[in-house]
């Protein structure tokens, strides 16, 4: 189970975690790291987040034309969260329309996880492939980027040990 969500992190790091949940400290640190969950309910209040974060970092970048919560993502898709993008041709022009949709089981985490993925998602914008460009693009947005998406891998285990520390 640890290895689905750190299978790119040292074996040291997911020895470290395997031991923290297995002594029931895993909860505890992320807990006290980030004790609240996000006020953010409905698809109008997800887009104004991303909105005010996107006029915040990519004034420039192409407007989108929907930000929603979707109940049909999950990690079987590899993703929390998707950004689309459809081409839409209006005579000699092309038009494209962006959607970035997240997943429903984010309505009851931290802020920052909220956060994180939403920068994730908005840095497709101008960056389509995880390069390099595209991870300094998300660190200038949020600066402790690759820490809270470790934190949010830990979330995970734990919500699928059915120890969910956000759900009450």
């Amino acid at each position: 189970m640890v290895t689905d969500y750190l299978a790119h992190y040292s074996e040291e790091v997911r020895a470290k975690v395997a031991a923290l949940l297995q002594q029931g400290q895993l909860a505890p640190f992320l807990l006290q790291r980030h004790p609240d969950v996000h006020q953010i309910r409905s698809d109008r209040a997800l887009y104004d987040f991303t909105i005010a974060l996107k006029n915040r970092y990519l004034r420039q970048a192409a407007p989108l034309a929907k930000v929603c919560f979707d109940d049909k993502i999950t990690l079987s898709h590899q993703a929390l969260g998707l950004h689309t993008y459809a081409a839409r041709r209006q005579g000699h022009k092309v038009k494209t329309k962006n959607e970035i949709r997240i997943s429903s089981r984010l309505k009851r985490v931290p802020e920052a996880f909220l956060r994180m993925l939403v920068v994730h998602e908005l840095a497709h914008l101008k960056e389509k492939e995880h390069n390099k460009a595209f991870y300094q693009l998300c660190c200038h947005m949020q600066p402790d980027y690759h820490q809270l998406e470790f934190e949010l891998r830990l979330y995970l285990m734990l919500a699928d040990t059915d120890s969910d520390p956000y759900q009450s």
